[in-house]
């Protein structure tokens, strides 16, 4: 096989990139299926209340669907994000300039976004159990 070290026309380099790339997508997706989910917990609360008899008050969904909200909004950005990083990153190993890592850090937003969001639904389920 004939491997040069530095060959941007290495295709295993373009797919590496598509799978990342796919990954980020993922991500994305998963941000907006669990938003909605969170988005709508309040209203789960609320008619499972209901159902038992039990008075209700309507501060239930005062974080659930802002929290839900913001999930949502982030896994759009996060694949509008990730399409535009993809497109750089092919475009940059299309002229040879081939870099070991664009940069951390969108990842660390996305995990300090992510450790906010999941504290804020704990510390909210902790005070409403």
């Amino acid at each position: 096989m004939n491997e040069k070290d530095d060959s941007s026309t290495d295709p295993r380099i373009y797919m590496a990139a598509e799978r990342t790339f796919l990954a980020w997508i993922r991500t994305g997706i998963a941000f907006m299926g669990f938003g909605f989910v969170v988005a709508r917990f309040g209203l789960f609360l609320h008619e499972i209340a209901l159902s038992n008899h039990v008075t209700v008050s309507q501060h239930d969904n005062r974080l659930s669907l802002p929290a839900g909200i913001a999930l949502i909004a982030a896994g759009i950005m996060v694949t509008l994000i990730a399409a535009i990083r993809h497109r750089r990153y092919i475009k940059a190993l299309d002229r040879g300039h081939f870099r070991q890592a664009y940069g951390v850090t969108f990842t660390f937003l996305v995990a300090g976004f992510l450790a906010i969001i999941g504290l804020s639904v704990a510390i909210y389920l902790a005070v409403l159990l």
